[in-house]
């Protein structure tokens, strides 16, 4: 766990390197960017470790990389919590809430690719063009992206494990990772709306 926290933060101070040269107060500018990279960070580290502790009561052990279906090869039914949610553990090769399965073999690099460069985009809009009351919201979803693409790297696939079902009807079981990328995108469209709406009564 260590060797991964301090790969995170190489990778956050290389961002508010890259960054550093748009930010206009830079002392003032730079607490705030560090303030967000420390939420991003934290989204991180409650994914992973969420992860990784179904990971280590199935198999005894998190490896830093294995191939998901290598290292457990069939879904598990973890907890029984109610009569609406599970705790299950379930590999998802596709996107959030276990969507785009259909790019078969090709979809873990597909989607590594593809997740990084939005991720980036995000990233440099976030911290060099953002409004304030856009910047925890996208930093919301940046860290609930990140955590899955490092599932991806690792293993090929994303853990997912929370399970609400009606009777035999299931939703798609998600992570940690997807709450914070629903709930980004959810503020983020509350903002801009509320945000529109000071707007035109200001007018």
């Amino acid at each position: 766990m260590s060797h991964f926290v301090g790969t995170f933060y190489l990778i956050l101070c290389a961002w508010v390197a890259i960054l550093k040269p748009d930010v206009k107060s830079e002392r003032a500018q730079m607490k705030k960017i560090i303030k967000y990279l420390l939420i991003i960070l934290a989204i991180i580290l409650l994914d992973q470790v969420s992860k990784g502790v179904l990971i280590h009561l199935i198999t005894g052990r998190v490896p830093a990389f294995a191939p998901a279906w290598t290292l457990i090869p069939v879904p598990y039914l973890m907890a029984h919590v109610t009569d609406f949610f599970n705790v299950v553990f379930t590999w998802n090769p596709g996107t959030s809430f276990s969507l785009f399965r259909a790019l078969g073999e090709a979809a873990p690099i597909v989607i590594v690719v593809l997740t990084a460069f939005v991720i980036g985009f995000i990233s440099y809009y976030t911290f060099g063009r953002a409004q304030a009351h856009e910047r925890l919201p996208l930093t919301f979803i940046i860290g609930g992206a990140l955590g899955n693409l490092i599932d991806r790297v690792r293993f090929g696939a994303v853990v997912d494990f929370l399970d609400f079902h009606i009777g035999g009807a299931h939703w798609p079981a998600f992570n940690v990772g997807d709450i914070f990328i629903c709930v980004g995108v959810g503020l983020y469209i509350l903002n801009w709306f509320l945000a529109r709406r000071r707007c035109v009564c200001g007018k």
